[in-house]
């Protein structure tokens, strides 16, 4: 059963304020939390129903899964349609290491505000087996829950960090033989160019694109034309599906 102050405490975790503060954040949902359960993620308490604990209780890896009831788990849930488990977990210092990320591709997303945009991102990063993606610090957090829910587990796999990006992109400047990729209006055609296994992809804000001041790093400007070319098609490309189009590209010539 659970206290009064515990759901309190969940319900708090809902805001960046309070999962800083303490530290956590949650997944709930049975594909998030398989997902969960197979990372290095630490679990701090699990709570579940009957069937579910029942179901997995051989995958629990001597983790105590707390029974509660539908009833309880609505009361904590951020879902409009509660699942069967619920798990508030240790926040993970996250670090990279520069010289592979000099020798590989990152994403770096410059203030993604939408949470199911940068958790579509992670996404996409995982299937195309990107592993670091570089925030701005205003960009949205990526422990908050609907970034979370947006992964599908993929949180689990990749490493997103916050950075100063003045900082990342002068480094970037001593790598040998690489390339920091952006998309723009006036930039060449992305399927007649030579793209580069290692390199940054920097991707702009949903409404404003690149801000002005990371402009000038961009080496390599790219465009995702429409079709047919030149025709009357929507203003723009929602940031996550051009995500996914450049990510395409990137790898069709590797696989």
């Amino acid at each position: 059963m659970l206290s009064k102050n515990k759901i309190k405490f969940i319900n708090s975790i809902k805001k960046k304020k309070y999962r800083n503060q303490h530290q956590c954040f949650f997944v709930e949902g049975e594909k998030l939390v398989d997902e969960l359960l197979n990372s290095d993620f630490k679990v701090i308490d699990l709570f579940a129903t009957k069937e579910w604990i029942d179901e997995n209780y051989g995958s629990l890896n001597n983790i105590c899964a707390i029974e509660i009831s539908d009833d309880e788990l609505a009361k904590i849930s951020s879902l409009s349609t509660p699942n069967k488990v619920f798990a508030i977990v240790e926040q993970k210092s996250i670090s990279y290491n520069i010289d592979d990320v000099s020798e590989n591709l990152s994403i770096l997303l410059d203030n993604i505000n939408d949470p199911g945009n940068l958790g579509t991102i992670i996404r996409i990063a995982d299937w195309f087996g990107i592993k670091n993606i570089f925030c701005t610090n205003e960009s949205v957090d990526v422990f908050n829950p609907k970034v979370v829910q947006s992964t599908m587990g993929a949180i689990f796999r990749t490493k997103v960090h916050y950075v100063d990006f003045a900082e990342l992109l002068n480094e970037a400047k001593t790598f040998d033989d690489f390339n920091i990729y952006g998309t723009f209006l006036e930039g060449k055609n992305i399927y007649s160019e030579q793209l580069s296994q290692k390199g940054f992809i920097m991707m702009g804000s949903e409404s404003h694109g690149i801000s002005n001041k990371w402009k000038s790093f961009v080496s390599k400007k790219l465009f995702i034309p429409n079709y047919p070319i030149d025709t009357k098609t929507s203003e723009s490309l929602n940031i996550s599906t051009a995500t996914a189009i450049v990510c395409s590209e990137f790898r069709r010539n590797v696989i």
